[in-house]
């Protein structure tokens, strides 16, 4: 895992998902108001993983055999997945965890599981968590939508589509490749690769939660009050109150959330999200 997360750091240019301290370095390094505009012409639109999902996972498990459902400073992660702690492989592996719903990082820097996270981790609950994880990633949850029930395009044909949905022209093979080892990890590809599949759940494999009822909590089981976890993991990538957010970016998200209420609550009808004078 330390190899495809450290190879796949290497490829990147200082484009999307780069973490916070990577894209204030890129921004200080730009010497020119040329050079800041031809980045931004060749950022990604839409959020994608660089390191797929199963090795992501070794996050989720290196926080649950140390601290269970307790937090921990960045500097014990590095340590317990073997990586140095100011390397941008670490850095792109933690945003990717938290870009796949698994992690949560507070103002100090501590990670701890979030719910999704917690469900990864449950033998009972994880081939559920894990087709959760897959949706939550935004390029991923669109392409499922426009191909689900049919057949995947080629591989140059889907990458043309990936770059249709928002993913930059230098992005494309990496983004596909991730895509496509995350849809196998997490149960989408087990009736063909050319094809995208929602993993059945069966209802078996769901536990019910051991706490005793409390009668100020919502109805359910699992964390998060009862709530869906990959509902839980859209109201986390929510930017803060006044933050620039683009209508094309809100649409998306809103796309997101009506998915992930069909696989909570069930639904017949299908929600349509569109943008004013044009369709998302």
């Amino acid at each position: 895992m330390d190899k495809v997360a450290d190879a796949t750091a290497n490829r990147l240019n200082g484009e999307v998902q780069m973490s916070d301290e990577t894209a204030a370095a890129a921004n200080q390094s730009e010497p020119r108001t040329e050079a800041k505009t031809a980045q931004k012409r060749q950022r990604s639109a839409v959020a994608f993983a660089y390191i797929d999902l199963e090795d992501v996972m070794a996050v989720a498990a290196a926080i649950h055999t140390h601290v269970g459902t307790g937090d921990c400073d960045e500097h014990q992660l590095a340590a317990w997945l073997s990586k140095s702690q100011k390397s941008s492989g670490f850095r792109i592996l933690l945003s990717t965890a938290r870009l796949f719903g698994l992690l949560e990082t507070d103002g100090s820097g501590r990670s701890k599981l979030a719910p999704l996270g917690r469900m990864a981790v449950d033998p009972t609950q994880a081939r559920e968590a894990k087709a959760k994880a897959f949706l939550t990633v935004p390029l991923y949850s669109v392409v499922f939508e426009k191909y689900k029930g049919g057949v995947l395009p080629p591989p140059a044909a889907l990458e043309r589509e990936i770059v249709q949905i928002g993913v930059a022209e230098k992005q494309k093979h990496t983004a596909r490749l991730v895509l496509e080892r995350s849809a196998q990890y997490a149960g989408f590809s087990e009736h063909g690769k050319d094809r995208l599949v929602m993993p059945g759940i069966s209802p078996d494999s769901r536990t019910e939660s051991t706490e005793p009822p409390n009668p100020n909590r919502s109805g359910g089981s699992g964390g998060g009050n009862g709530k869906d976890p990959l509902i839980l993991a859209l109201i986390e990538k929510l930017p803060a109150t006044g933050a620039e957010w683009p209508v094309e970016d809100q649409a998306l998200w809103l796309q997101m959330a009506a998915m992930a209420f069909r696989m909570a609550y069930g639904a017949k009808k299908q929600i349509e999200i569109k943008v004013a004078g044009g369709s998302s």
